[in-house]
């Protein structure tokens, strides 16, 4: 007998675009809703391709258009049932100061994302240099 589909687990998926540029700068975006400084992403919208989302979550809060090159992690948020994709990405138009989800845009080192990022985030960029995808988990701030 099959599971009722209703009575599955629900998870939301999001994606992510760690822009990086020649320098390995990142673009970074500092929430309106609550300050926090991420990577630019949100949830995947249904009948939309990764990549898609991707494009469009990068622009909607920066304003800058991407080339998606590859997916570098995947990542749980245990306490929210949020499965996120991570992609990084190259530009092809210059980001704006602010949008309507964005209270600033600006590129960051590496060394400002480990200093002004929590840990969860700060890991999705850092994993976007290495070689191979990561596979993680968290509670929404910390890696488990």
């Amino acid at each position: 007998m099959s599971p009722d589909p209703v009575a599955l687990p629900k998870h939301s998926v999001a994606v992510v675009g760690v822009v990086v540029d020649e320098d390995d700068r990142v673009l970074v975006i500092s929430r309106r809703d609550n300050g926090e400084w991420q990577p630019p992403g949100g949830v995947l919208e249904l009948g939309e391709t990764f990549e898609d989302g991707v494009r469009r979550e990068v622009f909607e809060e920066t304003g800058c258009a991407v080339e998606v090159q590859r997916l570098t992690g995947v990542y749980k948020n245990l306490k929210r049932d949020v499965v996120a994709l991570t992609f990084r990405c190259a530009a092809t138009t210059e980001p704006v100061a602010l949008t309507d989800e964005a209270r600033d845009v600006r590129w960051m080192t590496l060394d400002e994302v480990r200093e002004k990022m929590s840990p969860v985030f700060a890991a999705r960029v850092l994993d976007a240099f290495e070689p191979e995808p990561s596979v993680r988990a968290h509670d929404g701030v910390n890696l488990l």
